[in-house]
């Protein structure tokens, strides 16, 4: 069984109490720049919809959470906390699950330190596709697919999260390459054919920012 580290419970709440207002970023590309993989209908949806409410919802629940922090209202910070943790990871994956996709760079295979480490870690790029494809289709519910990377052990590991849990506050994997799974991601177009639309997202995949991604986090 791969090891998982495990981080305490409040991590994710005390970094994010600690950021100012958070604010929906802008996409890298259009909306429509991920047709056919993904229609600009879809995109639009789920940036201006879906991941702009976890922001809204991530900045009132932190507002609450640091107003009973400020009157040490124990019993109120404790009930604030799955609100902050699902908003906020909803608020990480997407930020994540927009940079590692791309209408220029989708398409081609990793190159430099992450196609080293892939072929390291999984034998070949192939079985890697392959381990985060059945992962990510086999998501029950919603939640998220992920190649992520073990600071301690130094190798890539395939993980899921269930609904918005954010990788890295939950297993201690630092993200390098996600995927959507939640319906709102693809039903639109691709209905309830996931393994369709995971099949079809790696030819928008953007490597060379997943292996960015890589980079830092082996800093």
């Amino acid at each position: 069984m791969q090891s998982i580290i495990k981080l305490a419970p409040r991590t994710l709440v005390s970094v994010l109490s600690r950021c100012s207002k958070h604010t929906l970023p802008d996409l890298p590309y259009d909306y429509n720049a991920l047709e056919p993989v993904i229609s600009g209908d879809i995109m639009k949806l789920h940036h201006q919809k879906h991941h702009a409410a976890y922001v809204n919802n991530l900045n009132v629940a932190e507002e609450k959470y640091n107003e009973a922090k400020a009157h040490n209202d124990l019993t109120t910070m404790i009930h604030l906390q799955p609100a902050i943790r699902f908003n906020g990871g909803g608020h990480l994956n997407h930020s994540i699950f927009w940079q590692v996709l791309s209408p220029k760079e989708g398409g081609n295979q990793p190159t430099g330190a992450l196609a080293e480490q892939i072929k390291k870690d999984f034998g070949s790029f192939d079985k890697m596709l392959s381990q985060l494809s059945n992962a990510s289709v086999g998501v029950q519910g919603s939640g998220w697919g992920w190649l992520g990377f073990n600071r301690q052990e130094q190798r890539l590991q395939i993980a899921t999260c269930a609904n918005q849990d954010p990788l890295q506050a939950t297993t201690g994997l630092s993200p390098i390459f996600g995927i959507d799974v939640w319906e709102h991601a693809y039903y639109l177009q691709y209905k309830n054919v996931r393994a369709d639309y995971v099949k079809a997202i790696f030819e928008i995949a953007n490597w060379k920012k997943a292996d960015e991604l890589l980079q830092k986090a082996k800093q």
